[in-house]
């Protein structure tokens, strides 16, 4: 290893159905068949402990997608119960939910996430999202999801409370004297009393705080609002980035917000999402990628665009340009991946089958082709140009794409000083640096 001292870079990785690639499922040594079994993703998970990884990270869809015949039914399990299963066959690596303010009950969901905290004694952080589809809402009681403004002002009371619910007693407070005969030192829990616009929660919650403290926050919107409630909340943010341009974007526009708060010295951790295709050679990993991009399915590829853009694309032509796109102040829909699309077309200026091919892996974020030198190379950069306290791994392929990051490109991240060579923290907390 250098005896330079170099910044450690984070890892973490979402685990997603075969991997995020939309090809992915088709290929001959595909894990489909494996998708609704557990084990399956516990051995996902003891594959990133090899490789010492910060975290795993479920995203999740509370609407079934598999109603059409090539879209992937990756949400197959509930993440905290997956999480739980994962829980008993790793010791270190973290475990990360995602949880929606729109849909949950914060009572419930910090009561989840504690009881699987103290399980792991200290391992576990929760992504706020506040959903994305009709489909969703549909499921909860409601015709339609809110609009954006509407979903965050929920989402940030929602953090308030499970914030509360958090902290609301230690365990010092469970006193279990026999001879006393008190089981409890009720001076020592408060109920939270909250009573708000979306929620009314007397508490105390029935579970005391974290090993770690609390639970690690993260967040991942990327409009104004989701950067706002970041600010407020989050210990670390997941962030779609195409290119050094829109990581810097998007990295001042964290910055600036936390400079307006109440807090304008936290430190907020950043973690792009990225895309990686290994190979020994260039040409190897170019392969790999290219072998996965011919088996793209074009309809589904059109109807994540259509998502993406909140327009029809199904009859977009294939080798044309892509179409004129309104800016992104005049777009009502998910705004990070929409400023993705945007880049992608200011700096490739793509035909639509070429646009798809971008988007074909994760839809648009960080992609890295080469060798591990060459990949840990870009990696450094976005680590020194600040931009990036480390990456969420989105491996093309599962297990392939994960097991060729853990073979090749962490020996190269440790030889130049960069990564961990073994666990010295138990905790998501502490992996992270945190307080």
């Amino acid at each position: 290893m250098s005896g330079v001292v170099k910044k450690q870079i984070h890892l973490g990785v979402l685990l997603y159905g075969c991997g995020h690639h939309q090809a992915a499922w088709l290929m001959p040594d595909s894990s489909i068949e494996q998708v609704g079994k557990i084990s399956y993703y516990q051995s996902l998970a003891q594959l990133a402990e090899k490789g010492y990884f910060d975290a795993i990270f479920f995203a999740d869809n509370q609407a079934f997608k598999g109603m059409d015949s090539s879209e992937m039914p990756a949400f197959w399990f509930d993440p905290i119960v997956n999480l739980t299963a994962i829980s008993q066959v790793t010791k270190h690596v973290g475990l990360v939910s995602t949880i929606s303010s729109t849909f949950a009950n914060p009572f419930t969901a910090a009561r989840q996430l504690l009881s699987l905290d103290h399980l792991t004694k200290g391992r576990v952080g929760w992504n706020l999202v506040t959903s994305m589809t009709d489909q969703e809402a549909r499921n909860h009681g409601m015709s339609e999801l809110p609009q954006r403004v509407e979903r965050y002002k929920k989402a940030d009371e929602f953090a308030a409370v499970m914030d509360k619910l958090f902290l609301s007693w230690e365990e010092e407070a469970f006193l279990h004297d026999r001879e006393a005969g008190s089981i409890i030192d009720p001076s020592e829990i408060e109920p939270i009393h909250h009573a708000g616009t979306y929620f009314n929660v007397h508490g105390p919650s029935t579970t005391p705080r974290s090993p770690q403290g609390k639970p690690v926050s993260m967040q991942a919107g990327a409009s104004k609002e989701g950067i706002a409630l970041a600010t407020k909340y989050a210990d670390a943010v997941y962030s779609v980035s195409w290119n050094l341009k829109q990581a810097k974007t998007f990295r001042a526009k964290l910055d600036h917000q936390i400079q307006q708060s109440e807090n304008p010295t936290k430190k907020i951790k950043v973690l792009p999402g990225l895309v990686t295709y290994v190979g020994d050679t260039y040409e190897e990993a170019l392969e790999k990628k290219a072998a996965l991009d011919e088996r793209l399915p074009i309809e589904t590829a059109l109807k994540q665009l259509s998502f993406f853009t909140q327009q029809d694309c199904s009859n977009w032509e294939l080798d044309e340009k892509v179409p004129f796109l309104p800016p992104v102040e005049e777009f009502t829909g998910p705004v990070g991946r929409y400023e993705t699309v945007l880049e992608i077309i200011q700096d490739t200026d793509p035909t639509v089958r070429e646009l798809i091919g971008y988007l074909s892996a994760g839809g648009g974020h960080f992609t890295l082709i080469g060798t591990p030198k060459e990949i840990v190379d870009q990696m450094q950069v976005w680590i020194d140009e600040g931009v990036a306290d480390g990456f969420n791994l989105m491996p093309p392929t599962l297990p392939g794409s994960l097991d060729d990051f853990v073979e090749l490109v962490v020996p190269e991240l440790q030889r130049v000083g960069l990564f961990r060579e073994a666990y010295s923290s138990h905790s998501f907390r502490e992996h992270l640096g945190l307080k």
